[in-house]
């Protein structure tokens, strides 16, 4: 058993009601945490007037314990839920979390249905080149949203690691964050390395291509992330209570839905930051000021399940 807030339970008691209306919580109990890649993943254990069910969060969703006895083998099928895009589905990348970044994952996407078909060198080349532009595309939104700042010479636009050097030292300023600078430098860098080997690499094979999207895709992972934190202005640990159970939350202004906000949360101390506005366009974010403030009145912050299996409200025999 692990240690709850009230407003913790509370939110996987308004989660079951509204997955399961005709059901009711008898007993809720926060059991499991999990790191996987940078989410954290929360299993409760969930009693009803009528069955059991696990609730996992981030991103939410919910499973019959009659279909998974096992609390691992529901953690293990919801982080593959959460890993794994149908190759049968296409993302809408305007929804997804990534601005102003979206460029990149479509351009890695690009690259993963290539790489399914790929059995040849010549396509395995490709797939060096997809890399390539993926990462060439990173530093496109990076020289935009993070503006050369230094008194020396601006780089030229192609300049991958110098563009890159300057993503490290605007986001990951001061000498505490060395290691952390020198780690994405030298992933990127290899990415880089890796990608334009394979381009024209005349013996590659399935394996050069394989590790070549994979340390692509995992490298601009992290770097977006470093990137739309630091544009968004999330602090490292919470500045009320030192927590490092952070978290964002995304809203919407009802008289103009089309404009989304996010701001920073702490599950321990309920503190929040000042909401930035969500751009779709890196260049959106040097125009806009980040002290502007939210918009009056109440934020609508949704919380969409991933993927319901069995539903609450189907009998069994």
């Amino acid at each position: 058993m692990l240690p709850a807030t009230s407003e913790e339970t509370q939110t996987v008691i308004e989660y079951m009601n509204w997955q399961a209306p005709d059901l009711t919580v008898e007993f809720v109990q926060k059991i499991y945490a999990e790191n996987v890649l940078d989410h954290q993943h929360v299993v409760w254990d969930v009693h009803t007037n009528v069955d059991r069910w696990w609730v996992i969060t981030n991103p939410t969703n919910l499973y019959s314990q009659a279909q998974f006895p096992n609390m691992d083998l529901a953690v293990t099928f919801h982080v593959g839920l959460c890993l794994r895009v149908p190759r049968s589905e296409k993302q809408n990348f305007a929804a997804m979390p990534i601005e102003p970044f979206a460029e990149c994952f479509r351009l890695l996407s690009e690259a993963t249905d290539a790489f399914y078909h790929a059995q040849e060198v010549a396509d395995y080349q490709a797939i060096g080149v997809r890399c390539r532009e993926a990462l060439l595309a990173y530093t496109n939104a990076v020289q935009i949203a993070l503006p050369w700042t230094s008194s020396e010479a601006i780089p030229k636009k192609a300049s991958f690691k110098e563009w890159i050097a300057h993503m490290g030292v605007v986001t990951m300023g001061g000498s505490s964050s060395e290691v952390r600078r020198h780690f994405i430098k030298t992933l990127l860098y290899e990415s880089w390395d890796f990608a334009n080997w394979l381009t024209h690499a005349k013996a590659s094979r399935w394996f050069d291509a394989d590790a070549a999207l994979s340390i692509t895709e995992h490298s601009i992972g992290l770097a977006s992330s470093l990137v739309i934190r630091y544009l968004r202005g999330v602090p490292e640990v919470c500045p009320v209570c030192g927590s490092n159970q952070l978290s964002r939350q995304r809203s919407f202004d009802p008289d103009s839905i089309e404009n989304e906000w996010e701001r920073p949360t702490c599950a321990k101390c309920d503190w929040t930051g000042e909401p930035v506005q969500i751009f779709k366009m890196a260049g959106d974010y040097v125009q806009a000021s980040k002290k502007s403030g939210a918009p009056d009145g109440e934020c609508i912050f949704p919380t969409v399940p991933l993927r319901t299996l069995v539903k609450p409200t189907r009998k069994t025999d």
